[in-house]
């Protein structure tokens, strides 16, 4: 029985993770080592409260109580000690994965379970940075998070079957739709994904269209609700090229990264977070 989710990271995934528990019904902590990370999430969620209000999502009521179930932290340490699942939402970096489940899996309860947000990290890696594998599975949520459906179920080698439906019956608790896949690099969404984005910058550095150009004809012309380049300033395009880099290294020359995507990074344009990306949002425009 799952009460308690602690909710690692505070960033664009982990703050809509600890919005959307709240509102599923659990006792919530979102933990983030930074005190202004988290007065940041804090002011961005009580915003989705109001929107869901104001467009009937939710009961003024409902939006109170769910608030009252949600606490910040800075200290993991004292976060986990009472947590029946953990859900990490850190960067894609091994070195800081590794870290926090080390973490988690020392002060963590025995019967405490853990998943990883990640998109493309492999959750067989993740568990054996712990001492209870069978009790870790990938829990791949999309952005935003509480408009998006869909939460990808990843197995990893040694993820129990009771895990796998631990997991599935959370996600159902948060209004969430599910599929429950097997590991492999990329699993499915992000496999399909990546190579969308990628191939779009492609077209961009040889010409074919500019960035407006090329996304509404994949928005029109294939029924998207976004194009790629509105898609990927939103993800963050540093976090897309890490996926792709990693991609690259585990499936082969199709999941090469674009240069263009690579310059961008390079020249700081990581996306809507920092105000420009594939396009300029300083100016409340594209």
């Amino acid at each position: 029985m799952v009460n308690h989710i602690v909710v690692i990271g505070s960033g664009t995934m982990g703050r809509g993770i600890a919005y959307v528990s709240a509102v599923g019904g659990f006792q919530v902590k979102l933990v983030d080592v930074k005190l202004e990370a988290l007065q940041s999430a804090e002011k961005e969620i009580n915003t989705i409260f109001e929107k869901g209000i104001e467009r009937g999502k939710l009961t003024l009521e409902q939006a109170e109580d769910a608030k009252k179930r949600l606490t910040y932290e800075t200290s993991l340490e004292d976060a986990v000690k009472q947590a029946d699942l953990v859900i990490e939402a850190v960067p894609e970096i091994h070195e800081i994965k590794k870290n926090v489940f080390e973490t988690i899996d020392a002060h963590a309860p025995e019967h405490c379970y853990f998943a990883t947000n990640t998109s493309t990290m492999s959750p067989t890696e993740i568990g054996s940075f712990t001492k209870r594998p069978e009790k870790v599975i990938a829990m791949h949520f999309f952005n935003p998070v509480h408009k998006m459906p869909l939460v990808e179920i990843i197995r990893g080698l040694e993820t129990a079957d009771e895990t796998a439906e631990i997991a599935k019956n959370v996600a159902e608790k948060m209004g969430k739709e599910t599929v429950v896949v097997n590991e492999f690099p990329g699993f499915v969404t992000s496999r399909i994904s990546t190579l969308i984005g990628n191939e779009a910058f492609y077209m961009l550095q040889e010409g074919v269209g500019t960035p407006e150009e090329i996304d509404k004809a994949i928005k029109l012309g294939l029924n998207f609700p976004m194009g790629p380049f509105e898609l990927v300033d939103l993800v963050g395009l540093d976090a897309r090229l890490n996926n792709l880099r990693y991609l690259h290294e585990k499936l082969g020359e199709k999941y090469r990264p674009a240069p263009l995507l690579e310059m961008y990074v390079k020249a700081g344009r990581l996306g809507k977070k920092v105000g420009k990306g594939v396009y300029d949002y300083t100016n409340k425009e594209k």
